[in-house]
């Protein structure tokens, strides 16, 4: 039976708001009816879709908020659109303020006879850097326990989430995912790899939104270690507060001509289908997304051993794991894995097949269970 669901997200390139948008067009072409709720149309949603729809949040100024108070917006968007088109469940996208403002529109509608379940999923930062701040913490330990059901994308973030906060409900595990049929490989026709580099060159990348904690200037050294053993190129996807500071130390190193900075795109799966090797040394992922993109388009991952990344990442299997900030480990992995054509197959082939665990027809299912439990419950 379709249900009616309404996400709230962030409409950015960043993983929660792609796993956001990627789940609501897959349960759209399931034959569910989802609306979007956000300040932005996310960047990978495809309104042509049936059975999507947007709904823009509004922030209007005011003169006397320093800060205009977007969770306010929010909430009573939530409202008019549960409301108005009879929404069954809220899918939230971080703590705060999406939970926070979801279990406020719960309230509301409650006072108007209408009940909501709301299902809050937990990306990371929302807990590990910004909810635990004693700003915030109280708010999110709040907006949890007083959500319907509550999931985390690892075990590693699950375990955060019990060690920060009081939590007096259940967590459900359930992963990111992939489809793996919008990932070419390097045979595939569409995937020009001359375009980039020459033959004899490997093809190495990174994405991230350029952030201190994904520790972008650790991809340059890294390189910079590879390219001097292994003629190679350097992929840089995305964009953020680092990225003028990468600019200036690749010029520093002189290997400026062996990086090329590609922003933001809609096309990682193309970029990825180029690629030999990906680079992940950041200080936390609550799992890794961008590491899964990548092995799912047959590409090792060189990665540190934090957070969810060990879920994903299997240590000499799929990639290498590494201490945080041990750059000269992971070019010398890096470098091992390039030189030698039949073990970097083999790598190859073993993260295509890891990536074939967190699978969309795998996850989808976790996710329509945990709404049809949750809208049986009695209110």
């Amino acid at each position: 039976m379709s249900m009616k669901i309404g996400i709230v997200c962030y409409p950015t390139f960043g993983g929660s708001g792609v796993v956001a948008t990627e789940l609501g067009m897959a349960l759209a072409n399931k034959g569910h009816e989802v609306h979007f709720i956000t300040y932005k149309q996310p960047v990978r949603l495809d309104l042509l879709s049936p059975n999507v729809y947007f709904h823009e949040v509004f922030v209007e100024e005011y003169p006397l908020f320093h800060f205009q108070p977007y969770e306010l917006a929010l909430t009573t968007k939530l409202v008019e659109i549960v409301t108005m088109y009879k929404l069954e469940i809220l899918h939230v996208h971080y703590a705060i303020p999406h939970a926070y403002a979801a279990y406020m529109a719960k309230q509301m509608l409650c006072e108007k006879g209408i009940k909501i379940k709301v299902v809050t999923t937990l990306h990371g930062t929302d807990i590990t850097l910004v909810g635990s701040h004693p700003n915030y913490k109280a708010a999110v330990e709040f907006s949890i326990n007083n959500s319907d059901v509550v999931t985390t994308v690892s075990h590693s973030l699950k375990k955060d989430t019990l060690r920060l906060f009081n939590i007096d409900t259940k967590i459900h595990v359930v992963y990111n995912f992939i489809d793996p049929k919008k990932y070419p490989t390097i045979d595939d026709a569409e995937c020009n790899r001359a375009a980039l580099a020459s033959e004899n060159e490997k093809i190495i990348a990174h994405i991230s939104n350029m952030r201190p904690v994904k520790r972008p200037l650790d991809v340059i050294e890294i390189f910079y270690r590879i390219q001097k053993e292994i003629p190679s190129k350097l992929l840089l996807v995305g964009e953020g507060p680092e990225l003028e500071s990468l600019e200036y130390k690749v010029k520093d190193l002189g290997i400026y001509d062996k990086v090329i900075f590609l922003g933001n795109t809609n096309d990682v799966n193309k970029i990825l289908c180029y690629s030999d090797l990906f680079l992940l040394p950041s200080e936390t992922e609550s799992f890794g997304l961008a590491a899964l993109e990548a092995m799912a388009a047959k590409t090792p991952v060189i990665s540190t051993n934090t957070g969810g990344l060990p879920e994903v990442n299997i240590q000499g299997v799929t990639g290498f794991l590494s201490d945080l900030g041990n750059v000269d480990e992971m070019a010398q992995n890096a470098i091992q894995l390039l030189e030698d054509k039949e073990t970097l197959a083999e790598f190859k082939l073993s993260a295509f097949n890891q990536a074939k665990s967190f699978t969309l027809e795998k996850i989808l299912p976790q996710y329509e269970d945990i709404y049809r439990a949750v809208k049986s419950d009695c209110c």
